[in-house]
């Protein structure tokens, strides 16, 4: 039976309230600064990702949780206008959606995120239905999420065993522990973490992100790393392939990891080889940053190829 679904996003949606840049130190005692922008968006590492998806033309789900409130209300309302199926996107009437608060400096962010339902989310969130309905299914913030964490494995196995591949992206770890992975990465197909994620990930044997990617890919995933404006890089345990970045004018990097995430799963279930992937990812990454906040810029299929044909490494 065909899939009604490409992809199965599962975890965080939440509002981004992204401010700056600053021009200096945050200052407390009650001083207000003067930023140059702000933006109210849709933020969540899975969010973001799927948006992105659902602009590259995939048919996508989301599962996961937000509170019975405006601000939950906003994340429906909004990933439903981008195209993205949330009738697996649960309300919760004890918890508050979760907000986060962004402030740019530079190349550089501070992230503020107050939890609310992200500490709620657990494997009974996903419909099974979903998992049998879906190509692929994947997963943000790990870190975020402990009980959705502890089930995470038994929800890739049945992904897998209705015939899915897998995917995670762990973002950062606020506890600075980054422990607990092996019974996930061993139902994962595809690990997308960015370079300082691998070297933590990976523990004191890696010095380099790519000795990371090696160790990673090692323990059984596809490691795919994001290494900012240097592009890109992918192991599968024997071999690695890099991709140089992509030269833009950046507004705002927040987003564009998802972005990426979105790039690359679109391009592989699309058929294409990883090292196919990985360019048109980077594309995908890049163009996110045209625009404040991680959604607005998100390409289309078409103007992620069109860019790589004027760039000379047109995908066949």
């Amino acid at each position: 039976m065909p899939h009604q679904y490409d992809l199965l996003v599962i975890g965080d949606a939440n509002p981004d309230v992204i401010l700056g840049p600053l021009d200096g130190p945050l200052a407390f005692g009650q001083r207000e600064q003067l930023v140059a922008a702000g933006s109210f968006t849709v933020g969540g590492s899975a969010a973001i990702m799927a948006c992105g998806a659902a602009r590259l033309g995939l048919r996508v789900a989301f599962a996961g949780r937000v509170g019975d409130d405006d601000a939950g209300r906003y994340l429906r309302d909004t990933l439903a206008a981008r195209g993205v199926d949330t009738r697996g996107l649960r309300r919760d009437p004890d918890r508050p959606t979760p907000l986060t608060v962004v402030l740019t400096r530079g190349d550089d962010r501070a992230v503020l995120t107050s939890p609310g339902t992200l500490t709620a989310v657990s494997g009974a969130d996903v419909p099974d239905e979903l998992l049998a309905a879906s190509r692929h299914v994947h997963s943000s913030s790990y870190f975020l999420q402990p009980r959705l964490a502890a089930d995470l494995p038994a929800v890739l196995r049945a992904a897998r065993s209705h015939g899915a591949t897998t995917s995670l992206d762990t973002q950062d770890d606020p506890s600075d522990r980054w422990q607990g992975l092996d019974a996930v990465l061993a139902q994962t197909d595809i690990l997308l973490p960015n370079a300082q994620e691998a070297l933590r990930l990976a523990g004191p044997a890696a010095s380099t992100v790519r000795e990371a990617a090696e160790l990673l890919a090692a323990r059984g995933p596809l490691t795919v790393v994001k290494n900012g404006a240097d592009g890109a890089l992918c192991h599968d345990g024997r071999v690695l392939c890099t991709v140089p970045g992509l030269p833009v004018e950046v507004m705002d990097t927040v987003g564009a990891g998802d972005s990426f995430d979105a790039g690359f799963i679109a391009a592989t279930l699309d058929g294409r080889p990883a090292p196919e992937a990985l360019r048109f990812a980077v594309v995908c990454g890049a163009l996110s940053t045209r625009a404040h906040g991680g959604t607005p810029a998100q390409p289309t299929w078409d103007e992620a190829l069109a860019h790589l044909t004027r760039t000379g490494a047109p995908l066949v």
